[in-house]
């Protein structure tokens, strides 16, 4: 079964192996690019990718907010069609979308690629059984990126070297992962997440824009459900002391899925095992 598949845009399929990528890739030496996550899924129903058509406009989206030239979505649909029919391991996978601004040394020649890559599973349930985490400032107010959209919140940029490091950082604390807070003091998102939080009837996402923080495909999808469980969707700002007296709080990704928070800093967060199962319901997990 294969664990890894590569396809490039222009080529079809090619061979994990192959060469590709020229060495002043801008991609590579400056992170100037994006990409975007998708989940897929090989069952006895087939080979599905899920909410594919959100990530594709969030991938146009961030190629817009770095000038890049606009994805053409029809050929990636037919990359995409190409790689998940060659797919052949059961289970869960990520499929990886990745535009780079291409060689230096070529301009205007921008890099196109997708991988396919197999997920783990064990590693997969320890995140669902839930995440001890801890919280780490990301140096901004909670809403400098209103005034400096330059500063590229809301694309997700190939520039992960700060979202790794903060991974790094958890791992030494002992934990499993962060929530990144604002310099004034709110919640904002983990380095690969997005944050849920229940209290008293609602369901509350972090709000996009001035916040910086990406607008997960997930998390809206859960949003649009909310109702449908009894619970009043919306977005606004909390503060990291609003999680402990929650009804639950969650950092919720497209590959990983649900991940109920059951400690923040070391303080235990209330956890609901039947709300986290709707969410993930909800999503398609």
């Amino acid at each position: 079964m294969t664990t890894q598949l590569v396809a490039v845009l222009g080529r079809g399929v090619v061979d994990p192996d192959t060469p590709f990528l020229l060495a002043d890739d801008a991609g590579l030496t400056r992170g100037d690019g994006c990409f975007d996550t998708v989940r897929v899924v090989r069952d006895d129903a087939g080979t599905r990718a899920d909410h594919l058509e959100r990530h594709l406009s969030r991938f146009a989206h961030s190629a817009a907010a770095l000038s890049l030239p606009a994805p053409d979505l029809a050929a990636w649909r037919t990359l995409i069609a190409e790689a998940l029919a060659a797919w052949d391991t059961p289970g869960e996978a990520a499929l990886k979308l990745v535009l780079t601004r291409g060689p230096e040394h070529r301009p205007g020649h921008p890099t196109s690629y997708l991988l396919l890559t197999a997920a783990d599973g064990a590693t997969l349930a320890r995140a669902r059984a839930g995440l001890r985490v801890v919280t780490l400032s990301r140096g901004y107010a909670s809403d400098v990126f209103a005034a400096a959209p330059w500063l590229l919140g809301g694309a997700k940029s190939l520039s992960y070297g700060v979202n790794v490091a903060a991974k790094r950082e958890a791992l030494a604390r002992g934990a499993d992962d962060v929530l990144f807070t604002s310099t004034d003091g709110y919640a904002l998102e983990g380095p690969t997440s997005g944050l849920l939080v229940a209290r008293e009837g609602r369901l509350l996402a972090v709000p996009s824009g001035g916040t910086g923080v990406l607008e997960s495909v997930t998390v809206s999808v859960i949003l649009e459900a909310a109702a449908g469980f009894g619970l009043n969707p919306g977005r606004e700002l909390l503060r990291p002391a609003d999680l402990l007296a929650a009804d639950g709080a969650w950092l919720v990704s497209t590959v990983r899925g649900i991940c109920p928070v059951l400690t923040l800093d070391g303080t235990p967060v209330p956890h609901e095992p039947e709300l986290t199962a709707r969410l993930a319901r909800a999503a398609g997990f």
